[in-house]
């Protein structure tokens, strides 16, 4: 009796002890969100000003309209006015428009119209959707399906069409979507950009095999993956459950989160090329972040396994909190804009990129998933 006493006592606390070793404090979550939030809102007070890198940019661009994404889904779990406002400004100071204008169909352009229909949705006046109205119908009713030939693009253009396939109501919306997804996926280069014995994607056809890594693997970039398993997370927190095509997106979410589990780095974070630890290896933030948000959404939405991948999640996010996050609120280990690995090394902590915007979406797109999580 004494024995079996003790072995049912030894359950519960291993089970309490699990319970608070993937358990997140919500708080603390908050706290982190906020803390980045609030740098990058003190250093652009002015919503419109142009971006100047190597040159000058609207700030409609893709890096800034990632952030809005990240800022609007804070503003979900966390609604605050001057939140809300500062993405209402940036729209507004950019009339609702696009790079590029009604007929870009280039996926960075019109990334935008995830912020724009979010912010319509919480205060309906039809001229706000003027412009993405007319772009989404002109992708809809033109016959092109290679659009999204970097994979980047799936997550800049994907939930666009999603969103509007449940603004109008329209499943057009949604079978489009899937053609434009399925050609990057399968037809794009010379066999698609997806590769189902890794279950990882080649950036563009340019790392397509032949090309390798040094070590001979095949190239899988961190940040273009993040990319493609956002893009699934967010497309199927817009559409209905029973949406045409959504087992294809949850299959390849799955497929994608078992790829990455044995290749997380002991530290939490992933490498910059994920096939070869010693190709630009070392801490990076942005693709750590996408992969955290994609994993957490799944386990949130029973897609993953909660015992497989809530202590993934929790290293992840440890390792962007405490190896990433300054005091100020800065993100270090970010990777600058670019295609590959070797692209704004070396990485560093104190090492501002090119652009800080859209890790900061990154990063906020993860913390308020897992903030979400009921743990």
């Amino acid at each position: 009796m004494l024995k079996t006493n003790l072995m049912l006592l030894f359950a519960v606390l291993f089970t309490v002890y699990s319970y608070t070793q993937n358990n997140f404090d919500k708080k603390e979550l908050l706290e982190d969100m906020t803390l980045a939030n609030a740098y990058f809102m003190e250093k652009w007070p002015d919503t419109g000003k142009t971006i100047i890198t190597n040159k000058e940019r609207p700030s409609n661009i893709w890096t800034r309209a990632v952030y809005y994404e990240g800022l609007m889904a804070l503003h979900e779990i966390y609604p605050k006015e001057e939140f809300y406002q500062y993405a209402l400004d940036w729209a507004e100071s950019h009339k609702w428009g696009f790079n590029g204008g009604n007929t870009t169909r280039n996926a960075d352009n019109y990334c935008a119209a995830q912020t724009y229909i979010d912010l319509y949705q919480l205060e309906p006046e039809s001229s706000k959707l003027k412009n993405t109205r007319a772009q989404s119908k002109m992708l809809l009713s033109t016959p092109q399906l290679g659009d999204w030939d970097w994979i980047d693009a799936i997550q800049m253009g994907m939930p666009v069409l999603a969103k509007m396939g449940v603004l109008e109501d329209n499943p057009l919306y949604f079978e489009k979507m899937y053609d434009m997804y399925m050609y990057t996926r399968n037809v794009e280069g010379e066999n698609g950009l997806f590769n189902p014995e890794d279950g990882l994607w080649w950036r563009d056809a340019d790392f397509d095999p032949p090309y390798t890594e040094p070590n001979g693997e095949d190239s899988y970039w961190s940040r273009g993956n993040g990319w493609v398993i956002a893009a699934l997370a967010r497309v199927l927190s817009i559409i209905p459950e029973d949406a045409p095509h959504r087992k294809q997106y949850v299959e390849d979410l799955q497929a994608m989160a078992k790829a990455l589990v044995p290749i997380q780095r002991k530290d939490g974070f992933w490498n910059v090329s994920l096939h070869d630890e010693n190709h630009y290896g070392g801490k990076e933030a942005s693709g750590t972040s996408l992969f955290i948000y994609a994993l957490a959404y799944g386990v949130n939405n029973d897609i993953l396994d909660k015992e497989t991948y809530i202590p993934v999640i929790k290293k992840g996010w440890k390792a962007l909190v405490e190896d990433s996050l300054h005091k100020n609120g800065f993100l270090g280990y970010m990777q600058s804009t670019g295609k590959e690995p070797a692209a704004g090394q070396p990485l560093s902590y104190t090492k501002m990129p090119d652009f800080e915007d859209y890790g900061l979406g990154c990063f906020l797109l993860a913390g308020t998933e897992i903030y979400r999580m009921d743990l």
